[in-house]
């Protein structure tokens, strides 16, 4: 499963974002990566979200494939949609 969405808040994806981002995908049996100007990133691991360099108003795929899918697609659009508690 695979869902577009835009970055909202204002100071992109930093380290508090990512921590988050991160912390809401691991829970999840599914492969979970975010695809950014063709690029993949594991949406498990910091290192590589931060790698991505996500900016507001950026739009991305959140892409999860596995038993659990759809509950991680979901969980990780409302984070991004909540614009991280910011």
């Amino acid at each position: 499963m695979e869902k577009i969405i835009k970055i909202l808040n204002q100071t992109g994806i930093h380290a508090r974002p990512a921590s988050l981002l991160v912390k809401a995908a691991t829970p999840f049996s599914s492969e979970v990566t975010i695809e950014f100007k063709g690029n993949v990133f594991n949406a498990k691991s910091i290192m590589n979200i931060l790698s991505a360099s996500l900016q507001k108003d950026d739009v991305i795929k959140i892409i999860a494939r596995g038993s659990d899918e759809k509950e991680a697609v979901e969980a990780l659009v409302a984070l991004v949609e909540s614009k991280f508690g910011e």
